[in-house]
């Protein structure tokens, strides 16, 4: 929508111009005072001048294009940039949180194995068995103290 609107008035702009010059022509619209910029003396009829406006006109909104589309590009790298960083730390914060985690895990795991050698039960059997005597549910993984050795780890 705004492109096609864009062109419609650019087309209306160049016939405004291409008019005003081919209207201002010839030696009835001579230029009466001399006219000067930057030390070059424009000479000629009110349509060269206004086509040099023209001219003037469209190197200045070329300028201002180039000018506008590096800003917005430069806005579209920061914007990118802060959407990365707010990925980054959503990430860090997920792993953070997976490592606590773990590290809950892990100090449970070592709670429950070192109640588990102290007792020689499980801290959540309900009928522990009596000491230096086995378990009859020994965890899976773990294995029935050896001959000769108390269930808490020391020797007799």
């Amino acid at each position: 929508m705004f492109v096609i609107l864009g062109l419609i008035i650019l087309l209306a702009a160049v016939i405004t111009g291409v008019a005003g010059v081919l209207g201002n022509a010839g030696g009835a619209h001579a230029l009466s005072h001399g006219f000067a910029v930057f030390g070059y003396h424009v000479t000629g009829s009110t349509g060269t001048l206004f086509l040099y406006g023209i001219v003037v006109g469209a190197v200045a909104l070329a300028g201002l294009s180039l000018l506008l589309a590096g800003a917005r590009r430069t806005s579209r790298r920061g914007s990118a940039a802060r959407r990365g960083l707010r990925q980054s730390r959503q990430q860090t914060a997920a792993v953070s949180q997976d490592r606590d985690d773990l590290i809950g895990q892990r100090d449970a795991a070592r709670a429950y194995t070192a109640s588990t050698l102290d007792n020689g039960t499980p801290s959540s059997d309900p009928h522990p068995s009596p000491a230096g005597q086995p378990a009859a549910d020994v965890p899976a993984g773990a294995a029935p103290p050896a001959p000769g050795q108390s269930t808490n780890g020391s020797r007799p």
